[in-house]
């Protein structure tokens, strides 16, 4: 009986619902004509039967002895093309050795040798004019004009060199002094300066070792005839180019320190005899009196650009030189004052 209260028949009872009961898959099979029409096993593909040997003759040709296959045609070309192209202009090879041809690359660029600077680089500065004179207590030494003191004609003029004012804090000026007064020196506090070269460049990299090297035979001229006491030679390059000349060899580890050289003698006259520097044009015979020579002391760069020597370092340096100074003049005021005395008795 429905919901309505009718008598329901057994072929209105509903079945029970089933896949298999609504769709009937082996009325799809595909059988074969050689299968029987009975038979319920599925169709197969042909090439699962099909033995290796039997395959496609398309196939089987380019697999054929003598003919390589594309793969092996695609890995000889990446090979082939494959170049190392670190050494421009040369004939290179692939990673498996084989030869090809030079890739095009841009062209280096030249480096310069070195920073040398001809002298034609800055002919049109003016050279420095030393300031020196008779009975000198120092001498210094410096290594060649910058560019501002080449322009302004005083020694020593950049801002950022520290020469007047380590001339004054070690006591070799008993008052700080400037550039302009270059001149003076000499006659005011007895200290001159030189260079080891005469011709200005920005730095000293600009310049040669041979040029330093022909410089010494100067220096010791100088020393020679105006005789200062010490000869303060104001950077360790110029020190080494002196040694070198004298030696004939280099400065050897551990053999150089800053301060008073012993043994070492600028300017010395040995016996009676002719100087180098010296002779007719100076309106004099060349005969020199005997004397020991200008006593060395090397002291640090005083330029802004030498900064592997700290200030306090430089300072200290200095001083070794400006306590020397100080009690050497007032020595020879001392001596100065003894005489004027006894010339008044």
């Amino acid at each position: 009986m429905d919901e309505e209260g009718r008598v329901m028949s057994a072929d209105d009872v509903p079945k029970e619902s089933s896949f298999e009961g609504r769709l009937q898959l082996k009325n799809f099979m595909f059988t074969g004509a050689s299968q029987d029409a009975s038979s319920s096993s599925p169709r197969r593909s042909q090439r699962l039967f099909t033995p290796q040997s039997a395959a496609s003759p398309q196939r089987s040709a380019s697999a054929t002895p003598g003919s390589p296959s594309k793969s092996k045609k695609r890995k000889a070309q990446t090979e082939t093309s494959e170049v190392d192209d670190d050494v421009p202009g040369k004939k290179t090879r692939g990673r498996k050795g084989t030869p090809t041809a030079p890739s095009p690359s841009p062209k280096k660029r030249a480096r310069p040798s070195s920073s040398y600077a001809p002298p034609s680089t800055y002919a049109h500065l003016p050279t420095l004019p030393d300031a020196v004179a008779p009975n000198l207590l120092i001498l210094t030494i410096g290594l060649n004009p910058g560019l501002q003191t080449a322009r302004t004609g005083h020694a020593y003029a950049h801002p950022s060199n520290l020469y007047w004012k380590l001339l004054y804090s070690s006591g070799i000026t008993p008052v700080p002094c400037r550039p302009s007064e270059d001149r003076d020196m000499p006659a005011r506090y007895a200290v001159g300066h030189t260079n080891i070269v005469a011709r200005p460049t920005r730095n000293g990299a600009e310049l040669r070792r041979a040029e330093m090297d022909e410089g010494v035979a100067a220096l010791d001229a100088k020393c020679r005839r105006w005789r200062p006491e010490v000869a303060c030679v104001v950077g360790k390059s110029i020190w080494e180019s002196v040694f070198r000349v004298r030696h004939g060899r280099a400065l050897a580890k551990g053999e150089f320190a800053y301060g008073w050289q012993e043994g070492e003698r600028m300017g010395a006259v040995v016996g009676g005899g002719k100087g180098e520097g010296e002779g007719e044009e100076d309106g004099e015979d060349g005969e020199e009196e005997p004397w020991e020579g200008s006593r060395v002391f090397v002291a640090t760069s005083t330029s802004g650009l030498a900064a592997t020597v700290r200030p306090e370092e430089k300072e200290r340096i200095w001083k070794i030189l400006g306590d020397w100074c100080v009690k050497r003049r007032k020595e020879r005021e001392d001596a100065a004052a003894k005489s004027a005395s006894a010339e008044d008795i």
